[in-house]
């Protein structure tokens, strides 16, 4: 299996990681095939724009688990970031943030996703990421304070201007969405960028410096 803090420092050193894609009702099986089209470093799964439940997220983190592949998990919504220690407890061992412009729900990301005194995640984690190899609970909250990897997209006119602010301490990476960022473009005819590519552009620059990689894909999957 990657260790987990062996691709956040991957990522801190801004080296290229391959994320594939499943949908959450795979089988253990179906999944296998997936990963034969790699080889990916982590596999990527989605709530946002299908059905979600967290039994479908236990077992398809489990099975990944026992395939060898850490999880990324995109959320619905950025209001829900407060749910994000829950879910990390069901084996996710990446969370994916979308549609993020406001620098509070930013705040409540990092509060939720790491242990205090970061943040104030609850433990123990019954099914987290990482418990098989760090069983003592200051071992683990050390290890997850340190390699968690919480990501978010810009999708944004807004969320591109303030990039800056939004990437705070405990940010691991930034991705796009590219399709919706296009559309906030065309809805905003006074915009300082007139393309996705002049937004990642003006991104990549205020990132310069902070330790925060920005992907190369524009959505939770592919090279990053």
């Amino acid at each position: 299996m990657p260790d987990n803090a062996t691709l956040r420092e991957r990522i801190r050193n801004g080296e290229t990681l391959h994320v594939g894609n499943a949908p959450m009702d795979a089988t253990k099986d179906e999944l296998a095939e997936i990963l034969k089209q790699g080889p990916y470093d982590m596999i990527g799964v989605c709530s946002q724009h299908g059905p979600f439940n967290e039994e479908k997220l236990w077992l398809f983190c489990k099975n990944a688990h026992e395939l060898g592949i850490p999880v990324q998990l995109r959320i619905k919504h950025p209001k829900h970031a407060y749910l994000i220690g829950n879910l990390c407890d069901l084996g996710p061992a990446a969370i994916v943030i979308p549609q993020v412009d406001d620098e509070a729900d930013v705040d409540e990301a990092i509060r939720a996703f790491y242990y205090p005194p970061v943040g104030i995640r609850s433990f123990p984690p019954p099914n987290g990421y990482g418990t098989d190899k760090y069983t003592e609970r200051d071992d683990y909250i050390e290890w997850w304070n340190e390699n968690g990897i919480l990501t978010f997209q810009l999708e944004s006119v807004e969320a591109v201007v303030n990039a800056r602010k939004l990437a705070k301490p405990g940010i691991a990476m930034l991705y796009f969405g590219a399709e919706d960022l296009k559309i906030s473009i065309e809805t905003h005819p006074n915009s300082p960028f007139s393309t996705v590519a002049e937004c990642k552009a003006y991104v990549r620059r205020q990132m310069e410096g902070t330790g925060i990689k920005v992907a190369k894909a524009d959505a939770p999957a592919g090279e990053i």
